[in-house]
């Protein structure tokens, strides 16, 4: 990627690698989601280096990080990002979190309100996690019947077991197909030379079933779902909150950005997007832009 310098760092047991650059006065770091790693915020990397300096780590068992101990929760990801922040002695520095990342930058705002000067939630995972409803015969969700354990997320016929499947088989046409029809669902594609490599990048993730077992088990409200009590941690977010949401997202529904912002108003700004699906890097990127540098 121009201007930006990959590195690794070791983190404990794991060894994180991370993309660096930007000359500007803020910082910002950047966490990505699911199926993806930090390659995937290059264009947007691109339009903001001359107003942040920036860090885009890889999670552990994403993109060219390592993935040495399996994880049950996005606390565990968010601890590793605290020991990468350590390592670099960040602070006062803006958070922002697209997708899964945005489970993982509101947990590491609850536990550092000392840190984190600003939260960015880009279609981020809501404060009651994502559950994974059980599947009938014909492969419908079973109403308010839920996967509990790894095993059941991994034998998952619809979400879990055809990407398994793909990874296995470094089967990028798949990964197009599902992106194509669940993330670019407004029309607007990567060019094809990005797409190849994002498609790459994707193929790397080795930790999916740790990951859709901790979003299953995430829960930083003060309220009680299938998966339990939620820990109350999104009380003890301070900092100011930008919450983006796309109107078109297939894949996080609206009702997850509105209760951030519920929650974390009046320190709180919502900003929902028109044409924009769960990458507005792609489908809406001069207005996340605009939001960012405020």
């Amino acid at each position: 990627m121009i201007d930006f310098e990959f590195k690794k760092m070791q983190i404990g047991n794991e060894i994180l690698a991370y993309r660096e650059g930007g000359e500007g006065d803020r910082i910002l770091i950047l966490v990505h989601g699911n199926m993806s790693s930090s390659l995937h915020f290059d264009q947007l990397m691109l339009r903001l280096k001359d107003d942040f300096k920036i860090y885009a780590p890889d999670l552990r068992g994403f993109g060219h990080s390592s993935y040495h101990e399996r994880f049950d929760s996005l606390k565990t990801l968010s601890e590793d990002l605290e020991h990468f922040v350590e390592k670099l002695r960040l602070k006062d520095f803006e958070l922002l979190g697209w997708s899964t990342g945005g489970g993982i930058c509101m947990q590491f705002a609850a536990d550092n309100p000392d840190l984190v000067n600003r939260l960015i939630l880009v279609e981020s995972v809501g404060l009651m996690g994502y559950p994974i409803n059980k599947k009938d015969a014909s492969g419908a969700p079973i109403p308010d019947q839920f996967l509990m354990t790894k095993e059941e997320v991994e034998a998952d016929p619809i979400q879990v077991k055809p990407v398994l499947d793909a990874l296995a088989a470094k089967d990028g046409d798949f990964y197009k197909a599902l992106w194509n029809g669940a993330i670019y669902n407004v029309g607007n594609i990567p060019k094809p030379e990005l797409y190849e490599q994002y498609v790459a990048e994707m193929l790397l993730q080795r930790n999916l079933v740790d990951v859709d077992y901790a979003l299953m088990y995430f829960n930083i409200s003060d309220e009680t779902n299938a998966y339990g009590k939620g820990t109350g941690d999104v009380n003890r977010i301070q900092c100011e909150a930008d919450i983006i949401q796309g109107k078109d997202d297939l894949v996080v529904p609206a009702y997850m950005g509105e209760g951030i912002y519920k929650a974390l108003s009046p320190k709180a700004t919502y900003h929902n997007l028109e044409k924009s699906g769960h990458n507005p890097m792609v489908d809406q990127l001069d207005e996340l832009v605009r939001i960012i540098k405020k």
